[in-house]
């Protein structure tokens, strides 16, 4: 009989065992370029090709301020983390990938992680596995945004400054937000306390990134500056005046749209993009 219980409870832990989630993945961090953080998972990138950095125009202030604070983390000197706010298509998101590609090219010990805003609450797990290892990390963290009562402020407060679970010296959070504030404009307009509360949250987070960097509507010939510069380095003809006449029928001018454009004019003329 007892024979007959201990295979009874061998078959149910076994069966526990099957149903049981399997351990998450975590990625060798000195092996890659880029990594994404999902479901506390470390996964190396199957392509990392950023935009080559002198093909960023409108940007040149940014670029320099996020190129130079990106190099003194790659050298374990002091380094901040970075909002990057502004208009959509600016290319926040795509100078935070360039810059590390740029380093890369030169040698540095630096890779990107990008995580997804709504786990935020999973990087301590990352900041453990990251913590020791002889290279710096990126943590990218794009388009951030919070839905009203979330919690994430605070946490994402405590990661960025002082708190028990801060983020490791060799780690850097750089985030790209569409306001300044990280506020929605229905948080902003809400009278009710408990708004009030979120708000100032928001606010103090902010406050809690050490370079802000601002990213505004680009204008007509900006845009016509990134689109001359990438049918140069592709070897694209080009004509400016369908150039303009196409991103008007679209959302408005934008390095977005400029590269969107560059996609065009390269299916039409039969020629492939490779970065």
């Amino acid at each position: 009989m007892l024979a007959s219980d201990d295979t009874t409870l061998k078959r149910i832990a076994d069966a526990l065992e099957r149903l049981a989630p399997p351990p998450p993945v975590l990625a060798d961090p000195l092996a890659a370029p880029a990594y994404v953080w999902r479901d506390k998972s470390l996964i190396a990138t199957r392509s990392f090709k950023p935009f080559p950095l002198e093909c960023l125009a409108g940007v040149d202030v940014q670029k320099k301020a996020l190129l130079d604070n990106t190099a003194r983390l790659a050298n374990r000197v002091a380094a901040h983390d970075v909002l990057l706010w502004g208009s959509r298509g600016s290319g926040k998101s795509a100078l935070c990938k360039s810059v590390v590609g740029e380093l890369q090219k030169e040698g540095a010990p630096i890779a990107l992680i990008e995580v997804a805003g709504e786990r935020v609450d999973t990087l301590p797990d990352l900041f453990g596995h990251i913590a020791d290892q002889p290279r710096s990390f990126v943590l990218f963290v794009d388009d951030l945004g919070f839905e009203e009562g979330s919690s994430a402020p605070r946490l994402l407060r405590s990661l960025l400054e002082g708190g028990a679970e801060a983020r490791p010296e060799n780690a850097r959070l750089y985030v790209t937000a569409n306001r300044r504030h990280i506020v929605a404009r229905e948080v902003q307009h809400t009278e009710a306390s408990f708004a009030r509360d979120v708000l100032d949250d928001q606010l103090a987070l902010a406050d809690r990134f050490g370079l802000n960097l601002g990213f505004h509507v680009c204008n007509q010939d900006t845009y016509i500056e990134m689109v001359r510069g990438y049918a140069a380095r592709f070897g694209l003809q080009l004509d400016e005046k369908q150039a303009l006449s196409w991103v008007r029928s679209r959302s408005g001018l934008s390095g977005r749209m400029a590269w969107q454009y560059i996609i065009e004019i390269a299916g039409e003329q039969g020629k492939n993009i490779s970065l």
